[in-house]
Order: C-alpha cells, then sequence, then structure tokens
C-alpha cells in the first residue's frame, strides 16, 4: 500500500492506494473507500506502479492542484453493504462534497419532485437536496455522518 498526499482546489487529501488490478484500483481517500475505474493511458501506468511497490514519487508526495475527476471515482458501498452499488433507475447525487447531516426519506417511500431527501453540509453551509423527479426509494446509499464527494450517488429512485 502506498500513501499519497495531494492538494486539489486548496483541500489537502491523504489517499491510500491499496491495490490495482485489472483496470481498477481500490482506494482510501481520507478514510473513505472507494472503487476507482482506471482509464488507459499513462495515468494507469503510474497508478499501477504505485500498487506495486514503485517509487512514483515517493510516499506522502505533496502534489500540485488538479482538477477532479469524479466519473473516474465509484463511492464504495456504504459499510456493512458488501454489495456494489446499484446503478439501475434515477440517481440523486451530492452536488458538491460535504457531509450529509440528514437523510428524510427511507426505502419503499414515495417522493415528489422537488421533495427534500437530505441534507448535505458543506462549507459551514446546509444544502438541502430535493428529488428532481417523482419515484420510490429504491435505495438510500449513504448514511448520516457520511462524508461524500461531488457526484457521489446519495438516493436511488425506482
Amino acid at each position: 500500500m502506498s500513501t499519497y498526499k495531494f492538494k486539489i482546489g486548496g483541500k489537502d487529501y491523504e489517499v491510500a492506494v491499496n491495490g490495482v488490478e485489472d483496470g481498477r484500483a481500490s482506494v482510501t481517500v481520507n478514510g473513505v473507500d472507494y472503487d476507482v475505474t482506471l482509464e488507459a493511458g499513462a495515468g494507469t501506468a503510474a497508478a499501477g506502479r504505485a500498487a506495486h511497490g514503485s517509487d512514483v514519487g515517493g510516499p506522502s508526495q505533496t502534489v500540485g492542484s488538479a482538477q477532479p475527476t469524479p466519473a473516474a471515482v465509484a463511492p464504495a458501498p456504504a459499510p456493512g453493504n458488501n454489495a456494489a452499488p446499484s446503478t439501475s433507475g434515477t440517481q440523486i447525487t451530492a452536488p458538491l462534497p460535504g457531509v450529509i447531516i440528514d437523510l428524510c426519506v427511507t426505502p419503499g417511500q414515495a417522493v415528489k419532485a422537488g421533495q427534500k431527501v437530505a441534507v448535505l453540509e458543506a462549507m459551514k453551509m446546509e444544502n438541502e437536496i430535493q428529488a428532481e423527479q417523482d419515484g420510490t426509494v429504491a435505495e438510500v446509499c449513504v448514511k448520516t455522518g457520511d462524508s461524500v464527494l461531488e457526484g457521489a450517488p446519495i438516493i436511488r429512485l425506482a
């Protein structure tokens, strides 16, 4: 396992590369586990070397500012849930990184477009997350207190 320190958009991230296999990497970012799909290219080779112990700048390296690539990161399932997150249905995602401070719906509950489904705290501000369409809650992908990245699924509607 290799550990790196990144500064992205002025925020510090500690990233541990736990393993890389078949174009997928298991990483831990600030204590939260993620399953990452690696795109073909130069970054894939560097990540592979990092996972296999080669020195890619050395552990705990501080790297200059970079733009996040949310499409490359798929959030890990909630602790205690060994199933992969479902991708069917409509997902309500985090509009920005933050901490889930309230969940207002439960699986099986009907929701209407515009209804508050969760509250996300980001930059000391509370942000209401609302359903974009009518539906039934098929899955709550997070729990209160979870840190989420921008684009992370919060609720899945059937």
